[in-house]
Parts: C-alpha cells; structure tokens; sequence
C-alpha cells in the first residue's frame, strides 16, 4: 500500500500522524475497531509526527471556515508541506473531509484516502489526542471545542447569505398558518354563537363579516331599526343588515347568558385581531418581496413566489434549480408515487396557485405551467445575481406568459424571446444610465461637501490665529503699562527731570504712540479694553487722565501725587 499518514484536525491545531503497518491495518478493521480503546496497541501502530497550534482564536476560526468550505488555508499547506515527505512514492494521507482532500490533492498533488481504516484510526485519535500531545487535556481540549463551536456558529449565522431570504420564508409560513388558524377558530365561532342565533350563518357566508358582526350584534334581542347603522358600518350592504333584524325577531335559537355571550364576543375580539394581523403580514411580505426578488414576483405574484422560494430553502438555491424542477416543486411526494407505480407524473407542483394555470385549458395546463416554469428560473437567477435591483425583465417574461397563453388558446402570433429580451435589456441600459447618473451626482455632491468643510476649517483656524494676535497684542499692552510703571518710578522725587530722564519718557512716549497706531491698524477699528491703571495711551496724553506717582518719605511711607499728564510733562520736559 506505501505509507500512510493521517491529518487529525484538534480545536487547538493540526495534528499530523504516521501509521505503521498500515496495510495489516486495512485488512484488519475488525481488530483496529476493537483495539482502539487499548492505549498501548493503538499507539504501537500509530505514531506522531508533529503539531501546529493555532495562534488565536480568530487563526482557529479561520482554519475552521476553510475547512468547511473545502479551502487548502494557508497555515495547513506550509504544515503539510513540512512534514509530509510529498516528493516520495507510495505516500498517502488520510482526511475526514472529501471537499478537504480534494483541495490537498489539487494544491500539494497528494493522493488522500478517505475510507478503509482511516475513520476508524481517526476515531482512535479522538479517543488518545491528549497522550500524544505534551500540554493537551481533556478539559482544555473540550473547552477549545465548545469555544469554537460558538464562534463558528455564530459566525455562520452573521455571515449568512440567506439571511434576508429567511424573514421571506418565516412570514409566508406564518402567513399559512394564520389562514389555517382563522378559519378554525371562524368555524368554531360559528359553531358557538349558532345556538343563539343560527340563521346568522346563512345570512352571512364570508368569514370575516360573520366574526365582525357577531363582534357588533352580541344578544340578538337588542337588535331594534336603530341598528341599521351600526350594522351597515360592519356588513356594508343595507338589504342583509335589514334581513338580519328581521331574522332576530323570529330566530329559533335559544337564550344565552351574559357571561357566555361576553366570551362569545371576548372570542370574536381576538379572532378579529388575527384578521387585522393578517392584512399587516401580507403588506410586510409583499414589500420584502418586492425588494428581495422584484422580478419573480411581478412574473407570478409575492405569494406564489414566496412560497417557491421557502420550498428550496433559499432565493439562491432556487436559482441553482433547473426549470423542471421548478415546475413540479411542491409534488415530490405525487412524483415519486408515480415513478413507483409508472403512473402520469405530476405537471405542475406549487405554480398551481398561479393565475395563468387557472386560466389554461386543461389540455394546455402542462404546457403553460412549462413555459412559467422556465421564465421563474430565468427570474430567480436575475434576482438572485443582479448587482441592480429591478422589475423590468419581470415584466416583460410575464408579457411573453401572457402571448403564449393566447396563443395556445385562439393563436394570436407573438413576439420571440430575442426580441422581448432585446427590449428588455435596452430598458435596463437605460435604467443603468440614470443610476450612474445619479451615482455620479451624488459623489460631487459629496466632494463639494469636502471642499466646504476644509474651506470652513480654513477660516475657523484663520480665526483662530487672529484671535491668538489680538491676545498678543492685549499681553503687549499689558507689558508696556508694566514699563511706563517703572519708567515713572525711576522719576525724581522731588525737583526737575535731568536730561536723561527727559529722554527716557520721551522715548517711551513715542513708542506708545507708534504701538497705538500699529494696533488700531491690525484690528480694524476693533478697540481692545484697557485696565484702569493703563495711564500712558494717547488720550491720557491729550490730558484727560491722571497720572500717579508714588514718592517714599523718610519714614518709609508711601504718599500719592496726581498731577495731569499734559501739565506734569510741560513742567518737566521744558526744562
């Protein structure tokens, strides 16, 4: 046989063993089935080689993915190219997954063996991983099982591709439920309240107006001509609300308590409820289905088209299906029956419910319910993979229905598939056009969006800077009342400025002036609030504030002099 090597894949990695005497173990099932529980024989004849641990848990839900989805990962194909002697003869490697080993054979070009004794040597190895791996038990490796099966499972359920096709499915099987229900509980409320007034039930044959007006009439014997009103609201029909009064006023049922009557009506109350509920679920489907599968509904309806595709299982699976399958989806069990007793195969399955079955002849029923089929198949797939969801082919296909079943029954001549095709498909170029258009409208749009808030953080930050100068500028005049302080108090106490203190105030003097001017220049008639102690400005020049000198006594007192700006300097500087 040559050599054999088996692939175990563990919740914490992959596991590579060689089997020893691999071709007594062929011929010997019985013996290796019976010796796998017995540590000491299974380990003489199967061997380990080595082992790859998955870096996280995200690594193991990666590897766990491929594997399902037959993929070769990348971790896999540099273990096995390792370990595995690929370049001899005669090797061979046992799998447990045929999607697994036909990827190892395509990429690494290995013959795998999927039955013989490798299931049973793989079930030996579940049984002993954990002695022939150092760091391995058996709670460490269950936990890692139940920690990946939740991930995996719930990755499936997130990443589902069906996950839209499924609220499909539940609301056409609740839908079907609910008409069941309804007309059981109908059925039995018109059981009910028949012993009270059982002429209702002729008078009234729809069910839903039976429940309504039981809901409204209650005791018969408070039915007057002023009911009329009140009963045409729920009839909607003025003759049938006169004959129910006049049938309550010799009705042959017989009397009824309040408190039955009250569960009577407590019971039409709800059965009423389902009705309203009914109406809601079949707008919610209508719209999924509209959305999900546009074409196929416009072809044979949300109903038909609902139930097909919960039938398959999915919107994708009913595309895989070929039309003659459509056709009889929904008759397995009359199918088989008649493969069975070689009797006539069923025509058609669940397009039965369809209009254009009904309207057929009944020697053309076969073959209209052929041609339906071929055009839902054709509108599953175009739902199915169409990046644009639309109607128009729908539409179309259900035009061509329309033609063959005229023809079928008086002849009238239509046009071929190409053409109606044709016109379909210069309608969808149209139809992409304008959304390329659109598509093209809104990026400038957004583009323009783009250009705007860089353009408003442009300015914001310009903003920002300028309000960071005036700050400046406010600190600057902080600094120069700080020098005009000390330039004043280095003044002489008493007597006249000697000359270089004449030039010390008259340079300070005239840089005040010129930092004025600069800033009334840099804020644009923007004035800032200066302190009350600023006493140096222009105005205070012009001699409308005081200036304040302190002078130090012997005693170390401190005295205050106001004198006027104006007047001080005269005194001094013309000196």
């Amino acid at each position: 046989m040559g050599r054999l090597y088996v692939l175990f894949e563990l919740a914490s990695g992959y596991s590579l063993f060689y089997v020893d005497e691999a071709e007594e173990a062929g011929m010997l099932i019985e013996q290796v089935e019976g010796g796998i529980t017995n540590h000491a024989k299974f380990s003489s004849i199967v061997k380990f080689v080595a082992f790859l641990a998955f870096k996280n848990a995200v690594n193991a839900l990666e590897n766990l993915n491929a594997i399902s989805e037959g993929i070769l990962s990348h971790d896999l194909e540099l273990f096995l190219s390792t370990y595995l002697p690929i370049n001899e003869d005669k090797v061979f490697l046992g799998v447990s997954e045929s999607k697994l080993a036909a990827a190892i054979g395509d990429v690494l070009h290995v013959s795998c063996i999927l039955g013989g004794a490798v299931p049973e040597i793989l079930r030996g190895l579940r049984y002993h991983s954990h002695t022939y791996i150092k760091g391995l038990t058996t709670a460490s490796g269950d936990t890692a099982r139940l920690s990946l099966g939740h991930s995996y499972s719930r990755n499936k359920i997130k990443f589902n591709v069906h996950k839209v096709d499924n609220m499909i499915i539940q609301g056409i099987c609740l839908l079907d439920q609910l008409d069941k229900d309804i007309n059981t509980f109908t059925m039995r409320l018109r059981e009910w309240y028949s012993y009270h007034f059982p002429e209702l039930i002729r008078i009234i044959s729809d069910n839903q107006l039976f429940v309504k007006a039981v809901r409204q009439i209650g005791d018969r014997e408070s039915l007057n001509d002023d009911s009329v009103d009140d009963l045409i609201e729920v009839v909607e029909d003025k003759d049938k609300c006169l004959e129910i009064i006049a049938a309550s006023k010799s009705s042959m049922g017989m009397e009824i308590s309040e408190v039955d009557l009250r569960n009577i009506q407590l019971f039409a109350v709800r059965v009423v409820s389902l009705v309203d509920y009914r109406k809601t679920l079949h707008t919610y489907l209508s719209s999924k289905m509209s959305s999900i599968a546009p074409n196929l509904t416009s072809l044979i309806g949300e109903f038909v088209g609902a139930r097909l595709i919960s039938h398959a299982g999915s919107l994708t699976n009913l595309a895989k299906y070929p039309a003659s399958t459509v056709q009889i989806l929904g008759a397995e069990k009359a199918l088989f029956r008649a493969l069975k007793t070689k009797g006539d195969t069923p025509k058609y399955g669940l397009l039965f419910h369809s209009t254009f079955i009904g309207r057929a002849s009944a020697k053309n029923k076969g073959r209209i319910a052929r041609y339906l089929s071929n055009k839902c198949s054709i509108a599953s797939r175009i739902d199915c993979f169409s990046e644009h969801s639309n109607d128009i082919f729908g539409v179309r296909m259900r035009k061509q229905v329309e033609d063959r079943l005229k023809f079928y029954e008086i002849g009238d001549p239509h046009p071929t598939n190409a053409e109606a095709m044709r016109e379909a498909l210069d309608e969808f170029e149209e139809m992409l056009k304008v959304v390329k258009y659109k598509e093209k409208v809104v990026d400038n749009a957004v583009d323009d969006c783009d250009m705007v808030d860089e353009v408003v953080k442009k300015k914001k930050k310009k903003k920002r800077k300028h309000e960071d100068d005036v700050d400046t500028t406010v600190d600057n005049s902080v600094l120069e009342e700080t020098v005009i302080e000390q330039t004043v108090d280095e003044l002489p106490k008493k007597g006249k400025l000697n000359v270089k203190s004449k030039d010390v105030v008259e340079t300070v003097v005239d840089a005040i002036v010129e930092d004025d001017t600069y800033v009334e220049k840099k804020k644009k008639k923007k004035k800032v609030k200066e302190s009350a102690d600023d006493s140096m400005d222009t105005s205070e020049l012009n001699g409308t504030a005081d200036l304040t000198v302190e002078s130090v006594d012997l005693d170390g007192n401190s005295t205050k002099k106001k004198k006027k700006k104006k007047e001080y300097f005269k005194a001094h500087l013309t000196c």
